[in-house]
């Protein structure tokens, strides 16, 4: 599917309201109370959000994105933050790296585009990667979030450089998303781009589960940020 290409531009600017500083905070602090090394990565970084957060914090993390659109947009951001961030292309269930890490991070419903045929691979990857002890933290969007509050409901705003419609269709397994973004150009005129994504539904204990299939020793939950409420973001540490 043709996602993250228009997107990946202005994926950054569209999240604004996520409070990303209170999210980028939460998972430090996450981070920290598993004792994590400094040497990581964070899968599915997007425009690099994250992984400039977590540098500006003190760790040697890279990012890693399956679309090549948002790892422009995430090195043009970090260079005009005098940060020095290496951005990778790269896709979880099939990732693989020359060096071991001490954790990786995959934040904002990374996890949600693996199809469940997938799970484990991505699974198996990242585990693969790791140190003993290392720490694997990432989200996922709930059963409950997929099917009631994106379900079949339509989403759009108009924003002086860029508007978007967003209309969703529910599946057996998930959801398919229509989004058609207008984009002013320099000269004025807007320019159309439309795009598809697909997210499945994972249950909480059906990544548990898997987590354990692929060796982790431990996996414990959250909701977002934290909370316990769990009924639209769930929160995973594992730890290998």
């Amino acid at each position: 599917m043709n996602s993250y290409t228009a997107l990946g531009q202005w994926f950054e600017y569209l999240n604004k309201d996520c409070d990303y500083p209170s999210w980028s905070q939460y998972l430090i602090n996450r981070l920290r109370s598993f004792n994590a090394g400094l040497r990581g990565a964070d899968i599915g970084c997007g425009n690099g959000y994250f992984t400039r957060a977590l540098k500006r914090a003190g760790y040697d993390v890279f990012g890693i994105d399956i679309s090549p659109e948002m790892l422009t947009r995430a090195r043009a951001i970090a260079a005009d933050e005098g940060l020095r961030c290496e951005f990778l292309l790269g896709d979880i269930t099939k990732l693989k790296l020359t060096g071991k890490i001490d954790f990786a991070t995959a934040v904002n419903d990374c996890l949600n585009y693996v199809p469940p045929s997938k799970l484990h691979s991505a699974f198996r990857r990242v585990y693969a990667c790791l140190n003993r002890g290392g720490v694997f933290h990432f989200d996922i969007s709930s059963e409950y979030k997929i099917r009631s509050v994106i379900g079949d409901n339509m989403f759009g705003d108009a924003g002086e450089d860029i508007s978007y419609m967003w209309f969703n269709t529910p599946e057996e397994d998930g959801v398919t998303m229509e989004l058609t973004f207008f984009v002013r150009g320099g000269d004025g005129r807007y320019s159309r781009y439309d795009e598809t994504h697909r997210q499945y539904i994972h249950t909480e204990e059906g990544v548990q589960k898997a987590l354990l299939d692929c060796g982790f020793s431990a996996v414990y939950t959250q909701g977002h940020l934290g909370t316990p409420d769990k009924s639209v973001r769930i929160n995973f540490t594992a730890v290998k």
